[in-house]
């Protein structure tokens, strides 16, 4: 039975142990405390937006056999904006992902730190946490075997351990199962209350996403009569992950007025009213969410970079592994750097929102490509859909350009 399950899994999986990073649980939190079941809506708007997004990026990987990126290189015509283009998408998820791995890095490290508070050491006076070394080190040795069914089950069994963290809290607080619904379906923005709305949608649509999906459908199934399946393995796997999300928003409801700034506040906070037990399933659900991204994020930017230059490789050639290094080590070094893991965190929060809007554009023109897709490129309603979502994304990097150069 067992087996059944892991064969049946697929990349969808990955996709949601992404976007549950410690991003999403900081936000999450956030939401929860300051605003309580209200914003829980947002959530579930941002789950629609996600499986919308990530079916057009499965469709195109099984359909094209190619990944995003390729796709839009081999797309573009002029030699000049293919240029653009490229450059334009290699660096932003470059750095993008770069940011992203130093908040995965540190928020994995901000739930560990809950249970063991001295990790510190010393070298030529400079301290060093070495739950840094131990995070970069477990996904190094797994981006490195370069096996993609060991890394879609280790990604599985941590996506496991972390829905069952925050939603096993979750259910210790003794929920309003009326006020969660009403929540839900009751869209509503408080007073100040729409940044923490572009936060909740900011890091549940993630860029990276997009291609990290549409190259990994490509692992798994290589023939258009498996879209079915992948369609199916998207929606369980993100609905999933917005269970999670919303798990952890509603584990925040629970300590209202509490003095509360991330999720490791979050865990301190429940200890004196659910006992150590919160604490301890609330700080290995943010260590999973926080290794998991760490994972998923260099082999996105591996792929990124494998379609903008056209390279044949695998998951084991050195041209790939180089990427997702300089990834992982980028963020490795700037987690450990002695900065507020919440302030990294924020400032890869920044980064999406500015990449997301250029990113769902491309796919968006790239789906409705009947030379490249035939029957299989969008229809209206997903094109209504998809330019719905544009544009709320333009608005939320405008809204993200507009905090970071006026406020």
């Amino acid at each position: 039975m067992l087996n059944k399950l892991f064969k049946n899994i697929g990349p969808g999986t990955l996709v949601a142990a992404a976007f549950i990073g410690p991003g999403t649980v900081t936000v999450c939190t956030l939401a929860g405390v300051q605003y309580g079941f209200t914003l829980l809506w947002a959530m579930l708007v941002s789950i629609v937006a996600t499986i919308v997004l990530q079916e057009m990026a499965a469709r195109l990987g099984i359909v094209s056999g190619k990944g995003l990126a390729e796709t839009v290189r081999s797309e573009i015509r002029s030699p000049l904006f293919k240029g653009l283009a490229v450059g334009l998408i290699l660096a932003a998820i470059l750095i993008g992902n770069a940011a992203y791995q130093a908040g995965n890095i540190s928020g994995g490290v901000l739930g560990l730190q809950t249970i063991f508070p001295d990790t510190y050491f010393s070298i030529a006076s400079v301290k060093i946490n070495y739950l840094n070394l131990i995070i970069g080190g477990i996904a190094f040795v797994l981006l490195y075997l370069g096996n993609y069914k060991l890394i879609e089950r280790s990604l599985v069994a941590l996506v496991i351990l972390m829905s069952i963290s925050f939603v096993v809290t979750a259910v210790l607080t003794s929920p309003s199962i009326l006020g969660i619904i009403k929540g839900m379906f009751t869209p509503r923005i408080p007073e100040n209350g729409l940044w923490m709305v572009l936060g909740l949608v900011g890091t549940t649509v993630v860029p990276y996403n997009l291609f990290l999906h549409a190259s990994l459908v490509k692992e798994k199934w290589n023939d258009v009569s498996d879209l079915k399946a992948a369609r199916k393995d998207t929606y369980i796997s993100i609905i999933f992950g917005g269970v999670v999300s919303m798990a952890i928003i509603i584990c925040a409801t629970a300590i209202e007025g509490e003095e509360v700034k991330n999720a490791s506040d979050l865990a301190m906070g429940l200890a004196p009213l659910y006992g150590d037990f919160a604490v301890y399933f609330l700080s290995f659900g943010l260590f999973a969410a926080g290794i998991t991204s760490a994972i998923t994020a260099p082999l996105a930017a591996a792929y990124v970079a494998k379609g903008c230059f056209g390279w044949k490789s695998n998951l084991k050639s050195l041209k790939f592994r180089m990427v997702w290094t300089s990834i992982l080590l980028v963020g490795l070094i700037i987690s450990s750097m002695g900065w507020k893991p919440i302030e990294i965190i924020k400032f890869a929060q920044v980064a999406n929102a500015l990449l997301l809007p250029v990113i769902a554009c491309f796919l968006l023109w790239i789906v409705n490509k009947s030379s490249l897709l035939g029957t299989y490129k969008n229809n209206l309603i997903q094109n209504v859909m998809g330019v719905i979502i544009v544009v709320a994304a333009i608005g939320l990097g405008l809204k993200g350009l507009f905090k970071v150069f006026f406020l």
